[in-house]
C-alpha cells in the first residue's frame, strides 16, 4: 500500500465519509471551510510505520517511548487561528490529529509538557515513563496532540508570554478550539462524533488535563491527570527557592561561585533516603525498600546533622538547614508559605530527583531543571509585567507572589466547581509520585481536600473522581517506585461499567518481580500480615492508622 499524501488549504467545503468509500480515498478528501483553520497536510498512512522517538519529550511529559508499530490511519495537521502577534512574532494553534482504523468511537486529546511550544506525534502514549501498554492510538483512539499556541525552540522556551493572546492559549483556550475542530474532522471521517472524549497528559499535560474538565466540563467525559502542575506559577517560585537555597549550600568554584549538583552528593542522598526508609519503610507492615505508608512518614534531618566528634556519615549543619528549607517549601520573610511543604520519602536518592533539584553538573554553569528552567518561564510567563532578562538572584520572595498572580488567574488548575464535568458523566483519575521533586504531592493531597468539600464529600466526589499517589515515584515516572501502570484502561473500564477503580495495580523495573496495589486517596496499601510480599494479592487498601 502507498502512501497517498495531499495538501489542503481552508476555504474548501468538508466532505463526509461515504458508504463503501475506501478509507485512504475518504482521508484524502477532507476539506475545511472553516476560516479559523487551515488544514496543511492530510495523509493516508498505511499500517507498520514506527513512532519517532523523542526522549526529550518524555523528559518533561513522561510519554513512554513506544516502539509498536502504528496501525493504518489518517494524518491531519491543521493550524487554527494563524495571526501576527507582538514584537511581529507568527503564532496559531497548530496540531495533529490521528484517526485510525478500525476506529473503537473515542476521542483522546494528548497533553503536552514545560512550556509546550512544539507538536509531538499523536500517540496517546501513557504519559509515565515506566508504562508498557499500548498507546491510545494503538487500541483504536482518534488521538489529537497541539502545540497549545506557539512554536518554541523546545519545550522551555517560554518567549510566548510576551503575546497575550498566547498566554491564553497556553493557559487554556488552545484545549477548546482544538477539541472543536478535531471532533469536527472525526465526524466527517467517520460519519459520526465519538462516543467518549478523554485527555490524558502529565506535568503541564497534567495540569492541562484538570483545564479540560475544569474550563471545558461539557467536551470530555473522561480526563486522566498525572503529576499535574496544580499551581504551575507558584511552583515556579518555589523551582527558584530551592534552586537559592541550595546554591547557598554548596561548595564553591576558585572564583566563589556555587557548584549546585554538589550541594547533595549522590552518597549524601543516599544517606538520607535510607534514614527515611529506616524510620517509615515498615510502617505500612512490610519492610521492603517503599514508603507504602505515605502519611504516617515523618522524618527531621537534624538526625543526620554531624556531631563534634565528627565520626559516621553525617549531614554538615548546612545542608541539614538546606533540606528543612527546601522540604518546608518556600516563604516570604515573614514565614508565609509561597507554594507548598513536600513529603519525605525515598525518592530523595533518585536520578529523578536530582535531575531537577541538583543536577549534574560539576561546574558553576548548573543543569538542574529547576535552575534552567525557573528564571526563563516565571520572567516571560509567569510575572507581571514580564522580565525577560530575569536572573534567580534578583527575585524577591516578598514581592513574587504578587508579582506570578495575574498569570496564575489564568493558568493555575484550582478550580474546584466539577458539577458540569460530573453531570456530564465525567471521569477523573490523578496518578502523582509522592516523590515528585517539582510538582508537591502535598499541595495536591490538600487541593483534593478542597476538590471533595466541594463536591458533596469525599464519597461522593469518589464516584466519579479517585487521586492516586505513587510511592517514591518522581516526575511522571522513575524513582524507586512501581511506574508501570495502565490508567487509560482504568478510566475505559470505569467508563464501561459504571464502577469506579478501587486499586490500579502498578509493576516496575525498580522493583522486579513485583506488583502493587496503587490506592486511591486517603486509603494507602498495607500488608495483610501474611503472603507473599511481592504480590499485590498481599496488601489491602485501608485508611491510614491515623485516620481510622
Amino acid at each position: 500500500m502507498t502512501m497517498v499524501t495531499r495538501l489542503i488549504f481552508c476555504g474548501l467545503p468538508l466532505l463526509g465519509l461515504a458508504a463503501g468509500v475506501h478509507a485512504a480515498d475518504a482521508c484524502v478528501t477532507l476539506r475545511s471551510d472553516d476560516p479559523q483553520m487551515q488544514l496543511l497536510k492530510v495523509v493516508s498512512v498505511p499500517a507498520g510505520e514506527i513512532p519517532e522517538a523523542n526522549a526529550g519529550r518524555a523528559a518533561l511529559t513522561g510519554q513512554a517511548l513506544s516502539r509498536a508499530a502504528m496501525p493504518a490511519h489518517c494524518l491531519v495537521e491543521g493550524v487554527i487561528n494563524p495571526r501576527q502577534g507582538a514584537k511581529g512574532e507568527s503564532y496559531g494553534i497548530r496540531f495533529e490529529l490521528r484517526m485510525p482504523q478500525p476506529w473503537n468511537g473515542h476521542f483522546l486529546f494528548q497533553g503536552g509538557g514545560g512550556m509546550d511550544g512544539i507538536l509531538s506525534q499523536a500517540l496517546g502514549a501513557i504519559p509515565f515513563r515506566g508504562a508498557t501498554a499500548l498507546p491510545a492510538l494503538n487500541r483504536g483512539y482518534a488521538v489529537v496532540a497541539t502545540d497549545s499556541g506557539h512554536a518554541g525552540r523546545d519545550s522551555s522556551d517560554a518567549r510566548f508570554g510576551l503575546d497575550q493572546q498566547a498566554r491564553l492559549d497556553y493557559a487554556y483556550a488552545a484545549i477548546g478550539q482544538v477539541t472543536r475542530q478535531a471532533k469536527q474532522l472525526i465526524a466527517e471521517y467517520y460519519g459520526h462524533g465519538p462516543r467518549h472524549s478523554v485527555f490524558m497528559g502529565c506535568s503541564n499535560g497534567g495540569r492541562a488535563a484538570l483545564m479540560a474538565a475544569q474550563r471545558f466540563p461539557t467536551e470530555f467525559d473522561g480526563v486522566i491527570s498525572g503529576n499535574p502542575g496544580l499551581r504551575l506559577s507558584r511552583a515556579a517560585v518555589a523551582q527558584a527557592w530551592d534552586t537559592r537555597v541550595l546554591e547557598a549550600a554548596a561548595p564553591r568554584t576558585a572564583a566563589g561561585e556555587p557548584i549546585l549538583s554538589q550541594a547533595l552528593t549522590r552518597d549524601e542522598q543516599a544517606l538520607v533516603a535510607d534514614r527515611i526508609l529506616a524510620r517509615c519503610d515498615a510502617l505500612d507492615g512490610a519492610k521492603d525498600g517503599s514508603i507504602d505508608a505515605m502519611s504516617q512518614c515523618h522524618f527531621d534531618p537534624k538526625e543526620l546533622q554531624c556531631t563534634s566528634s565528627g565520626q559516621g556519615k553525617c549531614l554538615s549543619d548546612v545542608k541539614v538547614q538546606a533540606l528543612r528549607s527546601v522540604f518546608n517549601g518556600a516563604r516570604d520573610s515573614q514565614g508565609h508559605s509561597l507554594y507548598s511543604d513536600w513529603p519525605w520519602d525515598a525518592g530523595i536518592a533518585s536520578d529523578g530527583w536530582r535531575s531537577w533539584k541538583l543536577g549534574t553538573s560539576e561546574t558553576a554553569q548548573p543543569d538542574a531543571l529547576n535552575a534552567t528552567l525557573a528564571a526563563n518561564s516565571l520572567g516571560y510567563y509567569f510575572m507581571t509585567p514580564p522580565k525577560p532578562q530575569l536572573s534567580l538572584a534578583d527575585i524577591d520572595f516578598d514581592r513574587v507572589a504578587a508579582q506570578v498572580n495575574e498569570t496564575g488567574a489564568i493558568n493555575d488548575a484550582i478550580d474546584t466547581r466539577l458539577s458540569s464535568f460530573i453531570a456530564n458523566g465525567g471521569k477523573l483519575i490523578v496518578v502523582h509520585g509522592n516523590s515528585d521533586p517539582v510538582f508537591s504531592a502535598n499541595d495536591l493531597r490538600r487541593y483534593w481536600d478542597r476538590l471533595s468539600q466541594t463536591n458533596g464529600g469525599a464519597q461522593q466526589l469518589s464516584q466519579s473522581a479517585r487521586l492516586f499517589i505513587v510511592p517514591g515515584m518522581t516526575h511522571c515516572g522513575d524513582g524507586p517506585a512501581l511506574d508501570n501502570f495502565d490508567p487509560l484502561q482504568a478510566l475505559q473500564d470505569w467508563q464501561d461499567s459504571q464502577q469506579a477503580p478501587q486499586q490500579i495495580i502498578a509493576t516496575g523495573a525498580a522493583f522486579p518481580e513485583r506488583s502493587r496495589p496503587l490506592c486511591p486517596y486517603p486509603l494507602e496499601a498495607h500488608y495483610r500480615g501474611k503472603g507473599d510480599l511481592q504480590s499485590a494479592e498481599a496488601f489491602v487498601c485501608s485508611l491510614p492508622k491515623a485516620a481510622l
